[in-house]
């Protein structure tokens, strides 16, 4: 059996186990990179939702009337009364709430109406967009391990096909085409 026989076999059996290895790790960067690739389509990290709804009577209405208190009675309804971070009004009439997480309330006290805009994380979404952005060392450490062995798939996958279907053949022109397209994004 020759050096190129031994070589091919290697490659078939390197690619096939780090292929089968790495394909989970693959899964998870193809759907947070098509989350982030149409971020402005989807917000993979927040769930934002708007509701609106009429103040109750018994809510002061003005500033002078407003209380911590009644405000956070207002949270109630929404189960964000431990959320409450501070109030303020930036124009008479009109009172902004912050909550924790992101969440907000604007109320008119001349309408009478509230219009409460509640954010929350998606646990999974946001955590698989996370790794996309390098969190911590560890991973920085696993996801160079990654990259070599992306390196020797895609080197092993290169040489284990040998004649017209190769990389002397079909194979090459194809990893021709393959470099070549995100240089043409590049440069236009």
């Amino acid at each position: 059996m020759s050096w190129l026989s031994t070589l091919r076999k290697w490659s078939r059996t390197i690619h096939r186990d780090l292929s089968y290895f790495f394909s989970g790790v693959l899964l998870v960067y193809v759907m947070s990179g098509f989350m982030l690739n149409h971020k402005s389509d989807f917000n993979s990290d927040y769930s934002v939702s708007v509701h609106s709804y009429r103040l109750p009577e018994t809510f002061p209405a003005d500033k002078s009337g407003v209380t911590k208190e009644a405000v956070v009675g207002l949270l109630e309804q929404w189960d964000e009364t431990d959320n409450y971070t501070k109030h303020y009004f930036p124009e008479a009439g009109m009172m902004k709430v912050f909550l924790k997480g992101g969440s907000l309330m604007t109320v008119d006290l001349t309408e009478r109406s509230v219009l409460y805009e509640s954010v929350k994380k998606r646990p999974v979404l946001s955590a698989l967009n996370r790794l996309h952005y390098n969190p911590s060392r560890a991973w920085t450490i696993f996801s160079d391990i990654f990259l070599v062995s992306l390196f020797v798939i895609i080197v092993s996958g290169l040489v284990m096909v040998k004649g017209k279907h190769g990389l002397a053949g079909r194979g090459g022109l194809e990893l021709a085409a393959g470099i070549a397209l995100p240089i043409l994004f590049m440069l236009l």
